[in-house]
Order: structure tokens, then sequence, then C-alpha cells
């Protein structure tokens, strides 16, 4: 089997680099970690601030711009220094912001402090992917490993905010900040043995000394041809796929109360459920990826899903169940392999397809979905679940388009980890 057929079956993946990715995959739980403690502070600012829901709303959406609509903003801004610190700066200034927004006293300060906490969050995941990228040798599994640390901080976000705010309350936020100090300074531990390793490499006197490897990789990268139509239809199918993301996450808990008469209780353990099922298909999402095909991944994942979302709003209780694990699961299954293929589509701008992939279509997604509470708040809830099947359809048709005749490759990682700069 030729190296130009990676995706066969029974193909051999390239060996990933562990040591790498496993810190910046804990970075990216500390990271999304302060994006999911958002919403779960709420209660606490509206008891404790005098907000109305309207404004406690509004410091959400603020921080979901600052956090992904100008991510690709910063992804040029890494394609452009390759300045591996801003992914350590990044989650130490996302925790920060986080850690301060208890000590605030005013609307403005309070609202700033969530916009530098997202802007500290959108700061690290370009550089972060760019890098975890590297070290998953353009691996939809090595993105994996980086993306499923996300989805775990993401969900611990509301249980560190219990912990520490709900029991000892607004001014014990900055507790908030600590998870992002330590990783911080565990990336740059991480950052500095690599320059230290890269510096041993530049000396040894043998042909395939590490001198001037870098900017070769670099020069080879930008040397590649960059396939913009394919990537739009690719971050398309990642903005209609993450509308049915955050419309169930809003959606799901009301409709089982409302509509099923289950407790809250339920309705948590059900939204729980489908979000650690989304953990569990990324990082099996990601290994048929390598195996079978990333184009087919991403096809054969939203046309199941379509069905389940439709089927969902005739089940009962039980069922419910059931079908929310799956759709989880399959929702999740294409996220990594998303970014990695945005990344071989762009090779000379893995920040900026992975500030898009991971950032700009997540926040348009979820602006989307938003929209969609309109219609459940104007018509139901069960209106809004039913149309949502239309946007996997669109997801599976865009992912159906895109090219499988070798402008997939996994061009972005065959370089090594780049050293701190």
């Amino acid at each position: 089997m030729s190296a130009a057929q990676p995706r066969g079956r029974g193909a051999e993946a390239p060996p990933i680099d562990a040591r790498a990715i496993v810190p910046f995959s804990f970075a990216h739980g500390c990271a999304d970690l302060c994006q999911g403690a958002v919403p779960a502070l709420l209660p606490s600012l509206i008891a404790h601030r005098g907000l109305d829901l309207a404004s406690a709303t509004a410091l959400v959406t603020a921080a979901t711009i600052a956090s992904s609509i100008v991510q690709p903003l910063f992804g040029i801004w890494s394609d452009r220094l390759d300045f591996p610190l801003l992914a350590p700066l990044g989650v130490v200034i996302a925790g920060l912001g986080l850690g301060v927004v208890g000590l605030t006293h005013s609307y403005a300060a309070l609202a700033i402090a969530l916009a530098v906490s997202g802007l500290g969050v959108a700061l690290f995941h370009p550089e972060a992917a760019r890098m975890a990228g590297r070290a998953g040798r353009g691996t939809a599994r090595g993105m994996s490993y980086f993306s499923v640390g996300g989805n775990v901080g993401f969900a611990v976000g509301p249980l560190a905010v219990l912990l520490s705010v709900g029991i000892f309350g607004l001014g014990a936020s900055p507790v908030l900040a600590i998870p992002g100090l330590i990783t911080g300074a565990v990336l740059l531990r991480v950052l500095r043995g690599r320059r230290a390793e890269a510096a041993v490499e530049r000396h040894r006197p043998h042909p395939h000394a590490a001198a001037g490897g870098r900017a070769s990789n670099a020069a080879a990268h930008a040397a590649q041809p960059e396939h913009w139509g394919p990537f739009t239809r690719l971050a398309g199918a990642a903005v209609s796929r993450t509308v049915a993301f955050f419309a169930l996450q809003a959606f799901v808990p009301t409709y089982l109360i409302d509509q099923l008469g289950t407790s809250t209780t339920v309705a948590e353990i059900a939204l729980t459920t489908m979000l650690a099922a989304g953990a569990v298909g990324t990082l099996v999402g990601s290994r048929c990826a390598d195996r079978w095909g990333r184009r087919l991944i991403l096809v054969w994942a939203m046309l199941p899903l379509t069905v389940l979302l439709a089927l969902l709003p005739e089940l009962g209780v039980a069922g419910c169940f059931v079908v929310l694990a799956a759709i989880g699961f399959l929702d999740d299954a294409p996220f990594a392999t998303t970014v990695v293929i945005g990344q071989a589509y762009l090779p000379g701008r893995p920040g900026l397809a992975s500030g898009i992939t991971l950032g700009l279509a997540i926040g348009l997604g979820g602006l989307i979905a938003a929209g969609l509470g309109l219609v459940a708040d104007a018509t139901s809830v069960t209106t809004a679940l039913l149309i949502l099947p239309a946007f996997t359809l669109i997801a599976a048709a865009l992912a159906w388009s895109l090219p499988h005749d070798g402008t997939e490759p996994a061009a972005v990682a065959s370089a090594p980890l780049p050293a701190e700069s």
C-alpha cells in the first residue's frame, strides 16, 4: 500500500507523539472549562449582582463571540508568527479572566472579565490545534485526543463552579483560575523541553540533522496547494452539524420536563448521557476515519443522525435516553476529523483552518441554534426539534460534495512539534 493511501482497510496510521498531545489535551480541557463555567455562573450573578435575565444572557453571548467568532483572526496570527507560546498564554488569560468575575462589582467590569476570558480561549485554540495536528502526525486519532480534552473540560465547567462559587460564594471565583495557571506552566515546561531537544538535534553531525527542519517543513507546507472551495463546504458542514449540537443542549431538558413529564434531575442525566456519548464518539469516529476514510465518516455519521433526530420527538423517556446517547455519539464522531481535514485543505494555514473549524463554525452554529430558540418560543420545542434533521441533512450533503480523489491527505503533521520561539 502506497504512502498516498493512508485510509484504506487495514492501513497503518503513522505513530503519534503522545508526550506532546497529552499536555495539550489537558490544556484544551482547562480552556474549555472556562467556556462551560460561564452559564453555570449566571444564577449566582443574577442573585448577587442584580442582573436580569436579558443582561445575563448578553454576557454569555459576549463570551461566546470573544471565544469563537474571533478565532480565525488568532489563527492567522498563529500561522504568521509560528509562536507556540500563544497556547500557554491563551489558557492563562482564559483562567485569569474567569477568576476575577466574582471580584467585579459593575456590569461593565463583569463583561470585560468574561470577554478577556473568551479572548484567552480564542488565543489558545488555533495554536494548540496546530501543534496537536503536528504531534498527531495528521491523523484524526491524534486530533481526537486533543478534542476530547475540550469535551471533558466543557462538561467539568459547571461542576467546578458548583464546588467553588456554589459553596463559598462569588468571592471564591479566583479558584477557577487555578487550572489555567497550572496548565500554562506545564505547557511552558513542555515547550522548553522541546526547544532543548531541537537544539541537541541541530548539533548532531549526521545527514538528517534537524537544522533548518522547521523552515524546510514550513516551506513545504506553503508550497502545497490550498483547496478553499472544499474547505468552505467543510466549514458549512461543521456549522450545520453544530446547530444540532447546541440546539439539543438547549431543548432536551425542556422537552423532557414539559412534554414527557420527567424531573429536572432526569433531564440533566439525559443531557449528560448525550455529552458523554459524544466524547466516546469523537474517539471512535476518528479511528474509523483514519481506517476507512475521513470524508465517509462525515457523511455516514450525519445520515443516521438525521433519522434519529426525526425519531426523537416520537419516543418516550426510555427511548429518548437510548436515542440521545446515539445522537451524541454520531454528532461528535466527525468533530476531530473535521479539524484534520480542514488543516489538510489549507496546509500552509493550519492555525486559520483550526480557528474556523474549532471556533467560527461553532460560534455560528450556536447563534443559529439561538435563533431556533425563538422558533421554539413562538411555536413549541417539538417544532424546533423537528427542524433539526434539515441541518444534519445539509451537513451530509456538503460532506458528500467534498473531493475524495487524494485531496484530503494528512499534509499538516509530517513536521515535528515546533520548538518554543
